[in-house]
């Protein structure tokens, strides 16, 4: 192929931003999947990060959300309050389309994520960085999980619940006092894209990337998930590759081919 799987994650990402959207990315994949939105897909489309900078369109891809390679581009930089303010107001803005980007270490069918430790919270066998600020961007904002498609990672039920998804179900962030109308929409890994069915709120396999088999997805589940209404995703241009090679990344920081 052309492109390695990392740039079809990319892709990937890239291809869930649309115009007029206001995007919250983070490091690496989200800052490389938004810079090609903007470039692409969506001009329109309004990024934001946390330390505050606010409608960043870098030329150079940042190593961090912190870099002032952001701010070359960007509207304002606010302070970090007033970020926070926006995402905790941000139920307020009804007719604002607002989408943000977490990982974690493991996730369940109605996309609970867990970013805090492994095992029993007081004894655990392994003890990750915890939520930072993916708990506030997963109860305000709609979401897209990024994560590794691998069985340990895809469990029945997450051993610490970091950030909510759609909790039990359809009801579940209602009953929970999450706002009901807000949720992980996606979760993007290295074998495809996942989705979250209208009625049920379960996670189902929406698209699966050339050269991956369905049941290589099922294999790496830890949980059953439908399949019957996957289809496999649309490679990469040679245009957008190109992008990523020579503008977005060129000096391999986040994505090495």
């Amino acid at each position: 192929m052309y492109y390695t799987n990392r740039e079809m994650q990319a892709v990937s990402i890239a291809r869930l931003i649309h115009d007029d959207q206001i995007a919250v990315v983070g490091t690496g994949l989200p800052l490389i999947g938004a810079s090609i939105a903007k470039r692409l897909f969506a001009p329109t489309c309004h990024l934001i990060v946390e330390s505050g900078i606010m409608d960043c369109n870098p030329k150079e891809v940042p190593t961090s959300v912190a870099d002032c390679r952001l701010m070359a581009n960007g509207s304002v930089l606010w302070d970090q309050y007033r970020y926070f303010g926006f995402q905790t107001n941000s139920m307020r803005y009804e007719n604002i389309d607002l989408l943000a980007f977490i990982g974690g270490a493991q996730i369940d069918p109605y996309g609970n994520v867990n970013s805090t430790c492994i095992g029993d919270y007081h004894q655990p066998k392994t003890r990750f960085t915890g939520s930072g600020g993916a708990n506030g961007i997963a109860t305000f904002f709609n979401t897209v999980i990024m994560m590794q498609h691998e069985k340990r990672r895809f469990v029945k039920s997450v051993d610490y619940l970091t950030s909510p998804g759609w909790i039990d179900g359809p009801d579940g962030r209602k009953k929970s006092g999450l706002p009901s109308n807000r949720g992980p929409q996606a979760v993007v890994t290295d074998l495809g894209i996942m989705k979250f069915d209208d009625q049920t709120k379960r996670m189902y396999v929406d698209q699966y990337y050339p050269g991956v088999s369905l049941d290589q997805i099922i294999e790496n589940t830890g949980f059953d998930i439908d399949v019957s209404r996957a289809r496999q995703a649309d490679p990469p241009s040679r245009q957008v590759i190109e992008l990523i090679r020579t503008e977005v990344d060129p000096h391999k920081v986040f994505i090495k081919y």
